[in-house]
């Protein structure tokens, strides 16, 4: 019964395996609620400002703020939003997919990227294809703070106010549901016009106090609303992203424990005909 031991062997580990995968679903599952409600808090007030801002780029307002100007890219940066942690199935890695093929296309153009990377995952990969980082964030965690993105966020605004950059992307998963997660390539500067029609005309604010404080204050809380925004919405995904995975794990694991205990069966029944048939031809021998 050797071949029946190694069955057995085997049947033990993947059920060791099961019971892992099995609570790191629950814990994912337990996570994804409190993500998902993190991730809807913070949507209003993005969508808010997003909204103010885009408007305000359709204006004609007396301060022109260098984050409004559009001009000739000949560089481009991106702000990528990756995850801490593995096992969250091909969340990363479809978005990376993406962003190569926008990077081939900016490429085909001539047009080189900078880099800047939040989360673990987006380091290990642009160390392993290349790329010109300038900034990498890890250890965001599961509550992320605003301070703990702000050194990215400068480099790249610098980036882009003494010209080095002539636009910025943030990449991120747009989270749809728990078991739909895509990701999103967004344009953050030069600041993006409003799609409203009511907006088309071109018209201005009666500011108080003065427009270039009020204006310099208001484009640097988009920009810190709209990355924070992409990360917390990124983390809801990797949270739902997990939980699909583990759960599929489970699955396959319960599956295999079923072929296993099959293959054990038949192996065990072949034995014991194997001993009767000994048995039966020893005593016709007799």
């Amino acid at each position: 019964m050797t071949v029946g031991r190694e069955i057995k062997k085997k049947i033990g580990s993947v059920e060791n395996t099961k019971k892992v995968t099995s609570a790191m679903q629950m814990v994912a599952a337990s996570k994804m609620r409190r993500t998902q409600d993190r991730m809807l808090e913070a949507r209003p007030y993005s969508n808010a400002i997003r909204a103010v801002i885009g408007h305000l780029a359709n204006s004609s307002p007396e301060y022109q703020h260098q984050f409004m100007t559009e001009r000739e890219v000949k560089r481009i940066g991106f702000i990528v939003v990756s995850t801490d942690k593995g096992q969250c199935g091909g969340l990363n890695t479809n978005m990376f997919r993406e962003l190569l093929r926008e990077l081939k296309a900016w490429e085909d153009q001539g047009i080189k990227a900078d880099l800047a990377l939040i989360g673990n995952k987006a380091a290990s990969f642009f160390r392993s294809v290349g790329g010109n980082v300038v900034a990498a964030i890890n250890g965001v965690g599961e509550v992320p703070e605003v301070e703990s993105l702000v050194g990215s966020l400068k480099i790249m605004l610098d980036s882009f106010s003494d010209g080095t950059i002539d636009r910025l992307d943030v990449v991120s998963n747009e989270f749809i549901s728990s078991m739909q997660q895509k990701p999103q390539i967004r344009q953050l500067l030069p600041l993006v016009h409003s799609e409203d029609p009511d907006t088309t005309h071109q018209w201005d604010y009666i500011y108080e106090p003065e427009a270039r404080d009020l204006i310099d204050g208001l484009v640097q809380r988009h920009i810190e609303s709209q990355v924070y925004q992409a990360v917390v919405e990124n983390t809801a995904c990797e949270q739902a992203a997990r939980m699909i995975a583990m759960k599929n794990a489970t699955d396959n694991a319960e599956n295999m424990i079923e072929e296993l205990a099959l293959l054990y069966n038949n192996a065990r029944q072949a034995a014991i005909t194997q001993e009767i048939a000994e048995i039966v031809g020893g005593a016709a021998a007799l």
